[in-house]
């Protein structure tokens, strides 16, 4: 099924892609993979979810900032390949959470991406992950997520 029909039905739709924030590109193939900058939940421009997750920015609201943060890392793997139905799997999903102080909760946070995953690719969207705790990300986002796919 494709992707983005399977995101309309869930109430999504990807954003446009965002704009390189510095001096990098936003996905760079090497041989069958595909890495992607990584990606804050900023949607068509307007950045969303800012602060710290536990203080400010409630747990919901971390799991809806990684969830945009993977559409966006989506948007940049869908400007590069031309389509998301190259993605022959979910690698691995590195997510950053701008934690208050005793914030202890970021695997949690960090599955509003990787439940996007798996809803959209089943088995091949299962990955490896990491989930860490920062204590400041650029623009004040409070999530920032990084994908590696086989493509």
């Amino acid at each position: 099924m494709e992707i983005e029909k399977k995101l309309k039905e869930m109430g999504l739709k990807l954003p446009k892609p965002p704009m390189p924030g510095g001096s990098y590109i936003p996905v760079q193939i090497a041989g069958n993979l595909a890495f992607t900058a990584g990606q804050i939940a900023s949607i068509d421009g307007e950045r969303r979810y800012l602060g710290k997750v536990g203080d400010g920015v409630s747990l919901t609201e971390g799991v809806l900032s990684a969830r945009d943060s993977c559409l966006n890392c989506l948007a940049s793997l869908k400007q590069e390949l031309g389509s998301l139905e190259r993605v022959k799997k979910i690698v691995k999903v590195l997510g950053f959470v701008n934690s208050a102080p005793g914030f202890l909760e970021q695997p949690a946070v960090i599955n509003g991406a990787s439940d996007l995953l798996t809803a959209l690719w089943g088995d091949i969207g299962k990955h490896a992950r990491s989930a860490v705790g920062v204590a400041e990300l650029p623009f004040g986002a409070s999530v920032e997520i990084e994908m590696i796919v086989e493509i």
